[in-house]
């Protein structure tokens, strides 16, 4: 199918939407679909921030790595096939429905999965591997149903569907074996690298799909908003324990807490859209693993932002066991991972360095020092939080001023 999309609903051939196609944008139905993913990573942040409050460094951020690799990865296949073959028909929308029910299982599964490693033993991730089984089984059908009807793309079409297969007999495996946990994590990046071969191969080797750049570059754009409001959501936590019951009540403390949480969400978001990856990937689309990828750490920092401002809360309450330094530094290492990743990517993407970045990130790890320096000469957490949601805003500050004539560059030379 190269036209628009009809709107009957009636079952239409996957022929495969064209690659070139202007004005494509994101379907309410990827937006709906999206909308499990809040709550997904929701619950990632959620069960972070409760593990961090209480000191269970170890398990907490194993649980959320392990969670956000799985929610990521979730939410990566089904794009990349809906960018390419995407009919808004009856039979895509019931299908998407069911993934929809399959990642809500999946997050239902992560507080269970948490606490499992909390006890040690091995990690119950049965309910995450239902979840998964639901999601898998009509990705599958739509991965058969466009290698039978597009035939000059059923080899690409066909190695997603064996490597899909093949992973997720792993994961089954996996869970009735009951492995320790090291061994676990260890077949984990087993199966991640086998479900990653079926892109690699289908995409370079066998002739590849149609995505669409400019519709995945939204897509992923879209995914990194949902996780921002992680952010939004650990400064509303902060700022119920100030106004709250047994808070302190209305103070410049909750001006400051607010202010901070706001300007460092902003700051995320805006730092993030400096990367031209829409056009860049639609001359080069031999680069988009890199970046589609290497999103995953990002997507995590994001959450893991919200959930160091969910702590700061807990340390507000009182109801944290951590001192203020170390609940800055829940805040700060996401932050500094976050800058660290959209340089990086940045770089991969446009195969190209700056030497004015390194200034810019020099000046953003100092920004984050100073901030937990502030804490531990006791200066006041609102305060903190207030100078370390300057760092995204060097970068902001940088790009404007002088930046932006690299970005305009990279993309001359395309």
């Amino acid at each position: 199918m190269t036209g628009p999309v009809e709107r009957s609903h009636r079952v239409i051939r996957m022929l495969g939407r064209d690659p070139d196609e202007s004005h494509r944008g994101a379907t309410p139905l990827e937006l709906l679909f999206d909308l499990t993913f809040v709550v997904a990573f929701g619950v990632a942040g959620n069960e972070l921030a409760h593990f961090l409050a209480e000191d269970h460094i170890a398990p907490g951020v194993g649980g959320f790595v392990f969670a956000v690799f799985a929610i990521s990865w979730a939410w990566i296949n089904f794009s990349w096939f809906a960018s390419a073959y995407d009919t808004d028909d009856w039979l895509f929308r019931l299908l998407t429905m069911v993934q929809m029910a399959g990642v809500l299982i999946l997050a239902l599964g992560l507080s269970t999965m948490f606490e499992s490693l909390e006890h040690g033993g091995h990690v119950d991730n049965g309910v995450m591997v239902l979840g998964y089984v639901v999601m898998r089984v009509p990705m599958v059908f739509q991965w058969a149903r466009a290698a039978r009807q597009d035939p000059r793309r059923r080899s690409a079409c066909q190695a997603y569907i064996v490597t899909i297969l093949v992973a997720q007999a792993g994961w089954i495996v996996l869970l009735l074996a009951q492995t320790s946990i090291p061994v676990t994590f260890t077949w984990v990046v087993v199966l991640a690298l086998v479900e990653l071969a079926g892109p690699v191969l289908a995409e370079t080797r066998y002739g590849g799909t149609p995505w669409n750049a400019r519709h995945l570059a939204e897509r992923y754009g879209l995914l990194v908003i949902i996780t921002l409001g992680e952010g939004l959501i650990g400064t509303m936590a902060s700022l119920t324990a100030l106004v709250g019951p047994g808070g302190p009540g209305w103070s410049a403390d909750v001006a400051l807490v607010g202010l901070a949480g706001t300007a460092l969400t902003f700051g995320m978001w805006w730092t993030y859209f400096i990367i031209p990856s829409a056009e860049i990937l639609h001359a080069r689309r031999e680069r988009v693993f890199g970046w589609g990828y290497g999103h995953i750490p990002m997507f995590g920092a994001v959450v893991a932002v919200g959930a160091g401002l969910h702590v700061a809360a807990y340390y507000i309450e009182r109801e944290s066991v951590l001192g203020a330094v170390a609940t800055l530094v829940t805040v700060a290492i996401p932050t500094a991972l976050f800058i660290a990743g959209v340089y990086w990517m940045y770089s991969a993407l446009t195969r190209s360095l700056d030497p004015f970045h390194i200034a810019l990130l020099v000046g953003s790890a100092a920004v984050l020092v100073v901030s937990v320096a502030l804490a531990a000469t006791d200066a006041s957490v609102p305060w903190c939080l207030l100078v370390l949601a300057l760092t995204p805003w060097v970068t902001v500050v940088g790009y404007e001023v002088r930046g932006h004539r690299h970005d305009e560059e990279v993309l001359a030379k395309l």
